[in-house]
């Protein structure tokens, strides 16, 4: 069963992108909570997203498309509502508007790990008789496709983007504590010895961040712990038996992992690794100036150092290079990744579902499509795109991370996952402060998942 929605702490704060027949002004607006105000006007569509910070490249995009649209249909009004929080909050909050049919947006921006959770809650309609009048769907990765179709075979949105992760490392970190470069690390010990290495030499730069605990959200599951735990050979669901799996020695040594980095001070701060918006500190600051040597991130994050972007950083292209996050002995496939993605979706009480899906198909037409992959540095779910020699070229690292794909590792695509994911943060948590050990944090995780899903849906790992 789904968790019942949460409330957050305090309203988001957001402004409405009014975009009518082609021009665009800012309106101030009350909290959306609550059942008060104003009925839905049925001419207004609105799209509700992330905006990461102070990061404006979805807002571009959307700006570009909804003026086009509304150019061609004047009878319609987009009304954007960035939703400005860390990544828990921005679900929470989501979910809290679409809620109320008179407070639900009409188009959002979805993770697919959170879709099946949202589609349990009765949150999202299907889209299925809308895509099978829609061309590019086949263009789209069966892998993709997978993520937003629902346990009742139904389509329940349209994916727009990929991603896999890596060791993103700093050069002349590297260089300053004489590491090789290109680094090539084969186990998890070659990446504790890399960081021991910047550790006891002259720089003054962190060693290692993976992200990690309860307010890194699911960046701190799948960006930090599931990098390593699919690197053991262990796994958090089992496909086959059709059962979430407990008593894993992979899940401990991961934990114990990460309870290397705290004990040989082979990380930033504690403080720092509980600060939410860390993220924009380590793209603004602390990789530029060189005061981090490794970080274990995703595919998208150079987009934080585009021209234009509010950390610009055009001699990234020089200073950081990439390298695989190996398995944690060098055990084939010698490397490991976690693959994910967005999409578009339509909230159950979407004022109008065919004009909703009217614009997300607008959102979706090939050049839209080509146009925000640069612009928002992620891979493409589609065949056309990735053809695109625009696309092709658009960054350095674009060949590196798709190539990745090959051998990524998706998250469990189960309702159940996004609690599940809780628990691996808090399993996290109390390694990082020192208040569990890994095996006590292990046996803690597997109680709480069997609470989750329930006894008879659990097995133990066959050791």
């Amino acid at each position: 069963m789904s968790a019942p929605p949460r409330i957050p702490a305090a309203p988001a704060r957001r402004t409405f992108l009014r975009i009518a027949a082609g021009s665009a002004v800012l309106l101030p607006i009350a909290a959306l909570a609550g059942c008060s105000g104003p009925a839905r006007d049925p001419g207004t569509i609105r799209v509700a997203y992330q905006q990461f910070g102070s990061g404006t490249e979805m807002e571009t995009m959307l700006r570009r498309v909804s003026e086009s649209y509304t150019a061609q249909n004047p009878s319609v009004t987009i009304e954007l509502v960035p939703i400005v929080a860390a990544e828990n909050d921005y679900f929470t909050k989501n979910e809290l508007l679409m809620a109320s049919p008179r407070t639900s947006p009409d188009v959002v921006y979805e993770d697919s790990f959170i879709l099946l959770s949202d589609v349990g809650a009765g949150y999202l309609r299907s889209i299925d008789e809308e895509v099978s009048a829609w061309a590019p769907w086949t263009e789209i990765a069966p892998a993709s496709q997978d993520a937003f179709t629902g346990e009742d075979g139904r389509i329940y949105g349209i994916p727009v983007s990929t991603d896999t992760r890596a060791l993103w490392y700093h050069r002349g970190v590297f260089a300053e504590a004489g590491l090789p470069d290109p680094w090539e690390p084969r186990s998890w010990e070659d990446v504790l010895e890399a960081a021991r290495t910047i550790r006891d030499s002259s720089t003054q730069a962190a060693p290692l961040f993976v992200f990690s605990g309860k307010a890194q959200g699911e960046k701190a599951s799948m960006q930090g712990f599931e990098m390593l735990l699919y690197g053991t050979g262990s796994t958090l669901y089992d496909e086959d038996a059709r059962t979430w799996v407990t008593g894993s020695q992979g899940f401990e040594d991961s934990l114990a992992f990460l309870r290397t980095l705290f004990a040989e001070e082979l990380t930033l701060t504690l403080s720092q690794h509980l600060d939410p918006n860390i993220s924009e500190s380590i793209y603004s600051t602390l990789l530029p100036e060189g005061r981090l040597g490794i970080l274990l991130d995703g595919s998208w994050i150079s987009r934080n150092w585009a021209e234009g972007a509010p950390a610009a950083w055009p001699e990234w292209t020089e200073t950081i290079a990439l390298a695989k996050m190996p398995t944690q002995h060098g055990q084939d496939p010698g490397s490991v990744t976690l693959a994910g993605g967005w999409g578009w979706t339509i909230p159950q009480h979407a004022s109008d579902k065919q004009a909703a899906f009217d614009f997300i198909q607008a959102l979706c037409e090939r050049e839209n499509s080509v146009l925000r992959a640069i612009e928002d540095n992620h891979i493409t779910v589609r065949a056309d795109v990735a053809a695109d020699e625009r696309y092709l070229s658009y960054s350095p690292t674009v060949s590196f991370f798709t190539e990745l794909l090959e051998t990524a590792r998706y998250r469990p695509a189960l309702p159940a996952y996004p609690e599940v994911s809780a628990a691996i943060q808090e399993a996290m948590e109390v390694v990082m402060t020192g208040t569990a050990d890994p095996a006590r944090a292990a046996a803690a995780y597997d109680a709480q998942v069997a609470e989750i899903v329930g006894a008879e849906n659990v097995q133990e790992e066959a050791r």
